[in-house]
């Protein structure tokens, strides 16, 4: 796949932007140094960071042979070199043997439970020029703020429903949707939610605590791909940029306070096999260094977006995700295992019975538009959506659904004394 598949004009850019965005694609010197911290950037020097990149520029996928593959189901506890066998082409054959093993483990912690919860963007603003988002500062779509008036509508609706965990997220924009806004709508959410969890651009430590003294109890971050070049090349503008920065946030969020963390890759943005070895090395590495904190992971794939429908997943079937997701339960088997509305009915219907733990219901990935979404009735305005989504199902058919599955739906497992 080639990476300009990403690189398509908008009809509606102006010509000013449409010179700049030209300008950042094709010529790498006007870029800034993904590696360089900007102001205001805190850094707080973790060895997490060395362990994890150089495993992975190590990692070489194809020299692992079905022997590999199997010593490593035979074993009770997978080891790091056992999990990049679980993750080699070799290991494709043994899918059925992976998953049985992954649903068994999956079993034995989380019995047959699945947690249920849903998203709500309360804005679409972006500082950066991500080129594979739908969000991004460059692509022509209709922006929208929610008013703190219209988050507490949207949640009301959404609680009404009787969800009882919710993900917040907005686009990435100091400006637009600052740290104080965010926590407004954090503390409203406890109004509501006995769960809520942030999805937001990356903040540092002292905002993280701030945060989750506003009610936060998870912080959700996208490396995007772990690959430093790949990264360079597809995130040409903004304070997303800097790759250690972001890769520091879920440790920052711990420091702040956070219950829990969340890390992935969006898979099919590089080579995924080296990506998902990543992502589990890096929820490995920081369950080691703080043991008292939940540590989950996500598996989301590319998707397509408004004005550029070609972007598709590289390589990344739902045969070699499904390998992933057993991979990371076989590896972390009390990490929690998210899959999102990015996939589709049937395979999360599966995959829920087999490695993942978590599933998200009622979905939109556009500002403001619960209402019409739960009940029918159309917003006067709503701002566009983040990806296009595969699975609209909403909370009351995915809850009948997986009892239908054989699965116990689960609202809420903590309680605050």
């Amino acid at each position: 796949m080639n990476q300009n598949q990403f690189f398509v004009d908008a009809e509606n850019l102006s010509e000013a932007a449409l010179r700049k965005k030209h300008e950042l694609e094709n010529n790498p010197s006007c870029r800034s140094d993904s590696m360089q911290y900007q102001n205001g950037q805190e850094q707080i020097q973790s060895e997490i960071f060395e362990k994890v990149i150089s495993a992975m520029n190590n990692y070489q996928p194809e020299n692992y042979s079905a022997l590999d593959v199997q010593r490593a189901l035979q074993k009770e506890t997978i080891s790091v070199e056992n999990l990049k066998a679980l993750l080699s082409p070799a290991a494709e054959p043994f899918l059925e043997q992976m998953a049985e093993k992954a649903r068994l483990e999956t079993r034995k912690h989380f019995g047959n439970t699945v947690y249920l919860f849903t998203p709500l963007y309360i804005s679409n603003y972006c500082e950066n020029y991500c080129v594979y988002c739908g969000f991004n500062c460059y692509n022509a779509i209709h922006r929208l703020k929610l008013t703190p008036e219209q988050i507490e509508h949207e949640m009301k609706i959404i609680s009404d429903s009787g969800m009882e965990e919710i993900l917040i997220l907005t686009g990435e924009s100091h400006s637009q949707s600052d740290v104080a806004y965010i926590g407004e709508a954090c503390r409203m959410a406890k109004k509501y939610f006995r769960m809520v969890g942030i999805e937001i651009y990356p903040v540092n430590v002292e905002d993280y605590r701030f945060l989750h003294e506003c009610g936060v109890d998870y912080v959700t971050v996208f490396q995007e791909t772990y690959d430093l070049e790949k990264y360079e090349q597809l995130h040409l503008a903004g304070h997303k940029r800097v790759f250690p920065y972001r890769f520091d946030a879920q440790e920052r969020a711990l420091m702040g306070g956070m219950r829990g963390v969340a890390c992935s890759a969006l898979l099919g943005l590089s080579d995924f096999r080296k990506d998902a070895l990543a992502t589990a090395l890096h929820a490995y590495y920081l369950q080691r260094k703080y043991p008292h904190a939940e540590i989950s992971l996500s598996c989301p794939r590319l998707r397509p977006i408004i004005n550029n429908g070609k972007i598709q997943p590289m390589d990344v079937g739902e045969k070699q995700l499904c390998q992933i997701l057993c991979a990371y339960r076989l590896f972390l088997p009390f990490a929690g295992i998210t899959v999102s509305s990015r996939e589709s009915e049937t395979f999360r219907n599966g995959i829920v019975k087999i490695a993942a733990t978590k599933i998200s219901a009622g979905v939109s990935t556009g500002i403001g538009d619960h209402e019409s979404k739960y009940t029918g009735t159309q917003n006067a305005e709503h701002g566009d959506e983040q990806f296009e989504i595969n699975d609209g199902r909403n909370f009351q058919q995915m809850y009948k659904d997986m009892e239908k599955e054989g699965l116990q739906p689960v609202l809420n497992d903590y309680l605050y004394v």
